[in-house]
């Protein structure tokens, strides 16, 4: 590793902040909250590291060195001597390694089952002397000597990889989560073959097992619930396509993997094909499937000059690229990047959790102490003052704790993306739990944000589509797209600005502005069209950029959850006027300006409100940075996605309310999770330490109280299903 950590200078990459590297590495053994508070302090306080953030989840380290004298060496050796082996992120490393793991889990879940089902058949009757039915001494030993042939082995494979991870940290001087499990199992097989040699009443064999085999459904959980946290960006990442076909000088085309394609590099996509990374058009006409990128299901016509993105597919015709970005530069993978930042940001609930996880391993190993030492000081013995202590350490397993907040954000993010809304981190959705009042940019966001034909002739429909399908304008391609599929005039010239002119059958025609037409009298607007064939009167056709389908219902459900609503839009006041009577929202207003739009945000802010703002554009940037909480649609510029908390996708604005009502389910979910894993340890560690316990009720009750947190958490899942016309 030392020599890896020697080359890993040359995968430092910038950040775009001046004097700012990023280095990501792929950590592996680490288990729970306190893991990675361990990893990231460790990391963080290093000599040049401005700031270290673990994903849990994905297993990614990312690393951010200030100033020349980043030392990617010195982190890997620091991660090493914490017990954290690291090498260079590759998610298809990360992919191997977790189906590794999952076979190893689900092996030893088998083995485990094996035992607990195997080994009551010789406990159980030794237990029925509780009911009257007492075994014979002999009898009992040799059905002890029977459970422990069974228990022991599948205690010991079984409990692997509580075993290896405990002892790495110990011999690293530290002390991990599975540092008190493996002590209460050994313990737990220690104190049953004493008791089964001197011929004691009780044995424990049944309570290792059961522990231990309990302790991975609880883990074998939890690697699904990571699964489920990077199949998203995974999905997303799978859409893109492998192979480009690079042109090169002669004009051959090669195929080349999509990971070697440079900036500038000229490359040709055919009908079919995905575009393999962000480029611009050079030469060729098609259409292109978006939505992946912006949710639009309507095809993107593009031309050279357009600018496309990784992901979208090509429809028609050939083209014929170059290349803007690397494909780890791509729009598809930064959407890939914005989805793994909900588990990168941690939240107020989850640093709560991490600092009770941090006191767990001293406070818990000196109570188990203490009750051992004063038990047998005041008389116990030293049997029952151990088999106390080791009920202590069982019960007391903070799995609860360390699941109360990730199982819950998990399942709520993973809910919101199965409807398209992605989240951007966690801290997201407690901000956006507390919002009472709901700001809306108006185009884009209320309304589709393109033009669609409210009115014309119908007799000259086709004939002003022709003239249409030659143009690029929003207003020309909204004409098209009413009139439906047809062919194109003939000699089409646009003089931009004005509009087209052109030959239908034979005829000129104009469409464009009213004085480009010969619309004499008439005051050329933005939202209107003229169409004229020779030696005929104008026609008109007139625009609007119409409500999304759901804006009503939407303001409805945000009022019926208590929320004020308020438009601010930098269009005309006679358009945004029109939209809010449509929808019903009292407090608009028109002609705002980006900086105005911030301002009123923080006046709201500085009232008590704890604002929403839904925005899409560059004008929305500032106002999206600057309130509580904020979501973009995914047709967004990326200024508003990156500023924005949650990004949702799609025509409707629905995810919006699911949205809301998710995090607040997701609040109470948190907040119940860990009303019950306080009231759980305050119930459970003094039943321990006055014996009230034995080691196999405390396996039982731990593991319970686990399975308690994420079934709680999985609740998640009916938000919204209720909810008629939800997302």
């Amino acid at each position: 590793m030392t020599a890896l950590a020697a080359d890993l200078s040359g995968f430092l990459t910038p950040t775009g902040e001046e004097g700012q590297q990023r280095l990501e590495l792929m950590v592996t053994g680490a288990r729970c909250a306190g893991c990675m508070n361990k990893i990231e302090k460790g990391v963080a306080t290093l000599p040049s590291v401005s700031r270290a953030r673990f994903n849990l989840s994905t297993g990614k380290l990312l690393v951010l060195f200030e100033g020349p004298e980043a030392d990617p060496a010195r982190v890997v050796r620091a991660l090493e001597d914490l017990g954290y082996p690291a090498r260079l992120y590759d998610p298809s490393l990360i992919e191997k390694d977790h189906d590794r793991e999952g076979r190893r889990l689900t092996l030893a879940l088998g083995v485990a089952g094996f035992g607990v089902l195997n080994v009551m058949m010789f406990t159980v009757p030794a237990w029925a002397g509780l009911f009257g039915q007492e075994l014979q001494p002999a009898t009992r030993t040799v059905m002890y000597w029977f459970a422990a042939l069974i228990a022991t082995p599948c205690t010991l494979y079984a409990g692997m990889p509580f075993f290896t991870s405990a002892w790495s940290s110990l011999r690293r001087g530290k002390a991990n989560m599975d540092v008190p499990i493996t002590i209460g199992v050994l313990l737990t097989l220690a104190i049953s073959y004493y008791e089964t040699v001197r011929g004691g009443r009780h044995a424990y064999f049944d309570a290792a097992v059961t522990l231990i085999f309990l302790l991975l459904i609880g883990r074998f959980l939890d690697h699904k619930l990571k699964a489920r946290a990077r199949s998203a960006a995974r999905d997303l990442l799978s859409l893109q396509t492998t192979i480009a076909h690079r042109i090169d000088a002669t004009g051959a085309e090669n195929g080349i993997p999509v990971a070697q394609v440079a900036v500038g590099d000229r490359l040709a996509v055919a009908p079919g094909e995905r575009i393999p990374v962000d480029a611009r058009v050079e030469a060729g006409r098609s259409s292109l499937d978006n939505a992946l990128i912006s949710g639009e299901t309507l095809p993107l016509a593009v031309a050279p000059g357009s600018q496309v993105h990784a992901g979208a597919l090509n429809l028609s015709g050939r083209l014929v690229l170059r290349a803007e970005a690397q494909v780890q530069d791509s729009t598809l993978a930064e959407i890939a990047r914005l989805m793994e930042a909900g588990a990168q940001s941690k939240s107020a609930y989850v640093r709560l959790a991490d600092r009770a996880a941090a006191l767990y391993v001293p406070t818990v190993h000196t109570v188990a102490a203490l009750t051992f030492g004063l038990g047998w000081a005041l008389g116990l013995g030293p049997h029952e003052a151990l088999m106390r202590a080791a009920a202590v350490l069982i019960i007391t397993c903070p799995c609860a704790l360390g699941l109360a907040v990730p199982a819950v954000q998990v399942t709520a993010s993973g809910r919101l993306f199965r409807a398209g809304v992605l989240v951007k981190s966690g801290a997201a959705l407690e901000r956006l739990a507390a919002v009472d009042y709901v700001v809306f940019d108006k185009t884009g966001v209320l309304t589709e944000g393109r033009p669609r034909l409210i009115e014309g002739p119908s007799a000259v429909l086709e004939a002003a589509a022709r003239l249409a399908r030659g143009s690029r304008h929003p207003l020309a391609g909204a004409l098209a797209l009413a009139a439906g599929p047809g062919p194109a005039a003939d000699a089409v010239i646009e003089t931009a600005g004005q509009g087209v002119v052109g030959l239908i059958d034979g005829r000129p025609a104009r469409l464009g502005r009213a004085d480009f037409v010969g619309a004499t009298g008439e005051t050329p607007t933005e939202t209107e069209l003229w169409f004229a064939l020779d030696g005929e009167s104008p026609h008109r056709f007139r625009f609007a950029d119409t409500l999304r389908s759901d804006a009503i219902q939407t303001v409805e459900r945000l009022k019926a959850l208590g929320l004020g609503v308020e438009i601010l839009s930098g269009d005309t006041a006679a358009a945004v006027e029109r939209a809010a009577a449509a929808t019903g929202v009292e407090r608009w207003s028109a002609g705002v300006t980006p900086i105005e739009k911030a301002a009123v945000i923080r006046r709201l802010g500085e009232a008590g409100y704890h604002v929403l703002m839904v925005g899409d554009g560059l004008n929305d940037a500032a106002a999206l940075a600057g309130a509580h909480a904020s979501m973009a649609p995914g047709a967004a510029v990326d200024a508003s996605q990156n500023a924005a908390d949650l990004v949702f996708s799609g025509e409707a604005l629905g995810g919006v309310v699911l949205a809301i009502r998710t995090a607040r389910a997701a609040r109470r979910r948190a907040l119940e999770n860990f009303a019950f894993s306080a009231l759980y340890n305050l119930v459970a560690a003094p039943a321990a330490v006055f014996g009230l316990v034995n080691p196999f009720v405390a396996a039982i009750a731990m593991s319970s109280s686990s399975l308690i947190v994420t079934l709680n958490a999985l609740r998640m899942n009916l938000v919204g299903r209720a909810e008629k016309g939800a997302p």
